[in-house]
């Protein structure tokens, strides 16, 4: 008798751990992946939401920051861009006392949508760091839409009085009127 008791036992306590390990594989392990996802996905929503109204909130800035971006930008005929461009960098090189040896304008379109161009612009020029540093002062502060891309300077002296300047520049041209 003890002996079938303790097989009735091994045969209850096999099924039970069987059980348990059926369980926990079935029911369990996928309940708990489950919350996990869920509960990750639910704090990337809540980081999107205070993203979202943060938006929101600065909304009236983002729009009249837009509107003076639209409004600086290059004129929508190309050779009057151009020459925009032009003036200016004959402007600033009259401002900063820079000689200037090469303007380089070059239309870029954009490959994934027709809503702008941009006008790439590369100046090569020579002057002491003060000119240098008032041309580029000068870009900077321009109200046209550029941005620069690209800045080299190299010495032409030994002592770092006289540098070249390369400087690789960007204007934007919008296509559409959008809002």
């Amino acid at each position: 008798m003890k002996i079938k008791n303790r097989e009735k036992l091994l045969v209850l306590a096999s099924a039970l751990i069987i059980g348990l390990l059926v369980g926990d594989r079935l029911i369990l392990t996928p309940l708990t992946s489950r919350w996990k996802k869920r509960n990750d996905r639910i704090g990337e929503l809540q980081k999107k939401l205070i993203a979202g109204r943060l938006l929101m909130d600065r909304e009236k800035s983002i729009r009249e920051r837009w509107d003076v971006m639209r409004t600086n930008s290059l004129p929508a005929s190309t050779s009057v861009a151009e020459g925009k461009v032009l003036k200016s960098v004959d402007r600033w090189a009259l401002a900063s006392q820079i000689s200037l040896s090469s303007i380089k304008p070059a239309w870029k379109q954009n490959s994934r949508d027709d809503d702008y161009v941009t006008l790439e612009c590369r100046v090569d020029g020579t002057g002491e760091m003060q000119s240098i540093a008032r041309f580029l002062y000068e870009l900077e502060r321009d109200p046209l839409a550029l941005k620069i891309e690209e800045l080299d300077l190299t010495a032409r002296d030994e002592r770092g009085q006289q540098l070249a300047l390369g400087v690789r520049f960007s204007g934007l041209k919008l296509n559409s009127d959008r809002k």
